[in-house]
């Protein structure tokens, strides 16, 4: 009988440990998903969305994204070179309403530029530079995304879409995040004083 009992003891305390820690596994995985949630935003849901609603391979996406770039460092930018990128985004912007097509070009190109010489690969194809990008500009990423997208329905269809003014919009807010991005790494000191501010598509 207390063989009997001391079995059954024992498997129900086996029973409540396997409770506890399934239950503290799941606690876990929500305090995860939360957290990547609220790190990537707007990223996160378009994430799922692509992945088909499935939560658990859109957060292994997104934890090996933070793997991968979470440590990426950023590069300063001197003075004079912050001047020389603001010149060229007022000039596409002024670009717009006569070529608009040509202005996502430059637009697309500008942000690739730039996160280049902030320090993210922009030699890697699109979707692993906009991947880099989700990470420490999650809210700004899709400004990316939709100036690529417009200019290639600009291309394909030889006309601007709709919503292109609404994409350089967009891109440049990444712009102005990339431009006043903190750097990982202190910067010689600047060549002269810079005190110009874009000017906004109206």
């Amino acid at each position: 009988m207390f063989t009997i009992l001391l079995i059954a003891g024992l498997g129900v305390v086996l029973a409540v440990a396997v409770g506890l820690a399934l239950r503290l596994r799941q606690e876990a995985a929500d305090r995860d998903g939360e957290d990547l949630e609220g790190r990537f935003g707007p990223e996160y849901d378009r994430t799922l969305v692509r992945r088909g609603g499935d939560v658990r391979t859109t957060r292994r996406e997104l934890r090996t994204r933070l793997k991968r770039y979470a440590q990426l460092r950023v590069a300063p930018l001197h003075r004079a070179a912050r001047e020389h990128y603001l010149a060229r985004w007022s000039a596409l912007e002024e670009d717009f309403s006569a070529e608009p097509g040509r202005a996502l070009d430059a637009a697309e190109a500008l942000l690739t530029e730039l996160a280049a010489e902030r320090g993210y690969p922009a030699e890697a194809p699109f979707e692993d530079l906009a991947a880099a990008l989700s990470v420490h500009h999650a809210r700004r990423v899709h400004g990316y995304r939709r100036v690529h997208e417009a200019a290639r329905t600009a291309h394909a269809e030889h006309r601007a879409p709709q919503d292109a003014r609404a994409a350089l919009l967009a891109a440049g807010a990444l712009f102005d995040s990339l431009l006043n991005a903190r750097a990982s790494v202190s910067a010689p000191p600047p060549r002269r004083a810079a005190g110009a501010v874009r000017p906004r598509v109206s």
